[in-house]
């Protein structure tokens, strides 16, 4: 290789390099991001609102029940934000310790990674559940089985086929002792399983922050009971 090509390709990776860290200045953490509070064994501690960063410090919000005790000692915790305007999760991660009023201190907050993945915590389940489609030949409610849940979407099986970008009201009611929860839904993937089963990848359509929330506070008690925690 020549001076030049080996001059050409440094550059080509000082390049890439730079890139990366433009982009990891360029997706800072901002006040109000909400975020999702893990331990590191995966289990969803709870949901907040990132306020205040400041250097390797911040305080969250907590705006759904917890699944740690507010006396608890400083926990070694990871947190996954997502980034509005970019569309990519921020992985993140922190000492948390309470203060009074539902908020908890960040200490040594750092950004491990920035992914193009989903930022939302996932709940496998196996729930019965219903599409219910509006318009054209096959309109009206059949049944599907719910895999599993996240604020953003549902993984669902069914034997009846639907196409990428095909909207439907699903409804599964997650806890017997709670209400029918309905979302809109848009498929995003299908995935062809065997026994002409499908199984689809959608997002929800048109949630404001209330039905997130209610959302996110349905998968808490479904992991709660999951874990034999009343």
């Amino acid at each position: 290789m020549g001076l030049f090509d080996r001059f050409k390709k440094q550059k080509t990776v000082e390049a890439k390099k730079s890139g990366a860290a433009r982009e990891e200045e360029e997706l800072e953490i901002y006040s109000g991001m909400r975020v999702e509070v893990t331990a590191f064994d995966g289990r969803l501690l709870f949901v907040a609102k990132l306020m205040s960063p400041r250097g390797d410090r911040a305080e969250l919000y907590q705006y759904s029940e917890a699944d740690i005790p507010e006396d608890t000692e400083p926990m070694h915790v990871r947190i996954r934000g997502y980034h509005d305007h970019e569309r990519k999760a921020i992985y993140m991660e922190g000492i948390i310790s309470p203060l009074p009023q539902h908020v908890w201190r960040v200490e040594e907050l750092n950004v491990a990674r920035i992914g193009n993945d989903r930022a939302f915590f996932r709940l496998d389940t196996n729930l019965d559940a219903a599409i219910t489609t509006f318009g054209g030949l096959g309109a009206g409610e059949k049944p599907c089985k719910l895999l599993n849940i996240s604020v953003g979407g549902a993984r669902i099986a069914s034997e009846y086929p639907y196409r990428e970008g095909d909207k439907f009201l699903l409804k599964v009611k997650l806890l017997d002792d709670r209400d029918m929860s309905a979302m809109f839904c848009q498929v995003l993937r299908v995935i062809a399983k065997e026994d002409s089963e499908f199984e689809y990848g959608c997002q929800f359509l048109e949630l404001n922050e209330s039905d997130q929330e209610k959302i996110t506070q349905n998968i808490f008690a479904v992991q709660r009971k999951q874990r034999g925690v009343s």
